[in-house]
């Protein structure tokens, strides 16, 4: 089935700049742009998902699929559907000129009869992905397993009250683990999408987390014995499908590693709408993530605040991205990490064409979302005023309380005598959030007048 399956778009997406009224251009992003002294596509590390993209029909649990897909045509023989997929996937990476793609197992491959066929549908696939990527240059992220859309999977994959599921799980993600080193992936992604509850009434809580816990020191032993460099990520989400998860948030995710001796395993790939589900800000779980040391990676999008549950969508908040990416830039930036767009089109967006204009609208507010982070960092301001109100600590009595060279009872004399009498002082946030905001006026007053170096 081989043919142009985006012919409105001819080429690859320029960059048309802001006073550009092409739809299809990039207005912000600009690849080879130098930000920070690198290129932009190196700080961002794009990257677009199968499953949304390529794998989802447009239905939902009240409707049948709405999207124009030709290769997801149920009447086509499964292979020959898969390799139209592959076919319309990586026309789209190469007209979009994104670097990175990332893919579940299922949606490349379609589901055998038998464990066995299916990993011949597998590797039959990996080598049509290979020459793909041969071709267009677009490399791998990351991969996974799809361990939760089977109803073998619907009381869990790691977590499942009956041991011959986990086995099954773990040769599928044994599988696939060695298809992303096959294919150079940076990293690889376990989500557990049914590893949670749906009730108590049924829930061995201990044993289950015993469970997780091995089956995670099972793919690190692995990835070790297959020579596999790339990162092996989590990616935290607190509900839906099941009532309650267990890598409830990036905190959870690093508690539940400490407590079996998984430190250093490990790292998150966090999703935006994951935070909000959560009850945090994004910002919050990325900023939570660098400080306990386990940040990797980033599904972008953005969830409705009017709705609780995953909407998935693509983000186009500067304000809100800018926040989360100025804290990657702290913490030096990503490294085999990328931000990878989880995100799906609405319903109603039933065209092709659609696919690009959802994905040019992304990468142009992560673009701007950069340039915004990076003045925050070029000025210093936000990070010199949070140093200056952590200023004491560095004082005589900050550093004798954090070297434990006092004890509680000599420093409640010395406030009881008055030698200590604190006197409260501003948090200035409405400051901080003003120079935030100045960050994000400064890009786009500079990108109006067309600076773009």
């Amino acid at each position: 089935m081989s043919q142009d399956f985006f012919p409105d778009v001819q080429g690859r997406i320029p960059f048309g700049g802001i006073g550009s009224d092409d739809p299809l251009a990039f207005k912000v992003y600009q690849p080879d742009r130098f930000v920070l002294g690198k290129p932009m596509e190196d700080h961002l590390r794009i990257a677009v998902c199968c499953w949304h993209s390529f794998n989802w029909p447009g239905s939902d649990v009240f409707g049948m699929g709405t999207f124009d897909r030709p290769w997801l045509d149920p009447r086509l023989d499964p292979l020959i559907a898969a390799r139209a997929k592959a076919e319309a996937a990586f026309e789209f990476f190469d007209k979009l000129g994104v670097p990175f793609f990332c893919f579940h197992d299922r949606d490349v491959a379609p589901e055998g009869r038998t464990f066995a066929e299916s990993t011949t549908n597998l590797l039959t696939m990996v080598d049509e992905l290979e020459a793909h990527m041969q071709r267009t240059g677009v490399r791998l992220l990351w991969g996974t397993a799809n361990l939760f859309s089977h109803p073998r999977y619907a009381a869990g994959a790691a977590t499942n009250p009956d041991p011959e599921v986990f086995a099954y799980a773990a040769a599928q993600v044994k599988t696939m683990l060695e298809v992303t080193h096959r294919l150079g992936g940076s990293s690889y992604v376990m989500w557990g999408g049914r590893e949670g509850y749906e009730t108590l009434l049924n829930t061995d809580l201990v044993r289950e987390e015993r469970q997780l816990a091995r089956f995670l020191g099972l793919v690190a032993e692995h990835k070790r014995r297959i020579g596999f460099k790339g990162t092996l990520l989590i990616e935290p989400k607190p509900q839906e499908p099941t009532k309650h998860q267990y890598d409830y948030d990036a905190a959870t995710v690093y508690g539940f590693l400490a407590r079996h001796d998984l430190e250093g395993e490990y790292r998150v790939n966090l999703e935006a709408n994951h935070a909000t589900l959560a009850g945090h800000s994004f910002h919050h779980e990325v900023a939570q993530a660098v400080a306990l040391g386990i940040f990797g990676s980033v599904d972008v999008n953005r969830g409705d605040y009017q709705n609780g549950w995953d909407t998935d969508q693509f983000p186009n908040s500067v304000d809100e991205l800018s926040l989360a990416v100025y804290e990657i830039l702290r913490a030096g930036g990503l490294t085999d990490g990328g931000f990878n767009f989880d995100a799906k089109l609405r319903r109603q967006s039933v065209d092709r064409t659609d696919l690009f204009h959802a994905h040019i609208g992304g990468m142009d507010t992560l673009a701007r979302a950069l340039l915004a982070a990076a003045t925050m960092v070029e000025q210093g301001e936000i990070e010199r005023l949070r140093e200056q109100r952590y200023a004491g600590w560095a004082g005589d009595l900050g550093k004798s309380i954090l070297a434990k060279d006092t004890l509680l009872e000599l420093l409640a004399g010395r406030v009881a005598t008055g030698e200590i009498d604190p006197s409260p002082r501003s948090g200035r946030q409405e400051l901080l959030e003003n120079l935030v905001n100045r960050a994000i006026w400064e890009v786009d007053s500079a990108t109006d007048h067309g600076d773009t170096d």
